[in-house]
């Protein structure tokens, strides 16, 4: 149950960032150094799971 609570959480905050984004992507004041930060702290997360398996 904490599980489906959790994931449901993650998912609407992923949507409220991503309607945040089109926002700013239509109004063109994109901050490419966050975006470009969050991407890769994202993909470091994915690869040093698959590398050590925690997580």
């Amino acid at each position: 149950m904490l599980r489906v609570v959790v994931v449901a959480v993650v998912v609407i905050v992923a949507w409220l960032l991503l309607l945040k984004l089109f926002h700013q992507i239509k109004e063109a004041r994109i901050d490419w150094t966050g975006i470009a930060a969050f991407i890769g702290f994202i993909a470091l997360a994915f690869y040093l799971r698959h590398a050590t398996g925690l997580g």
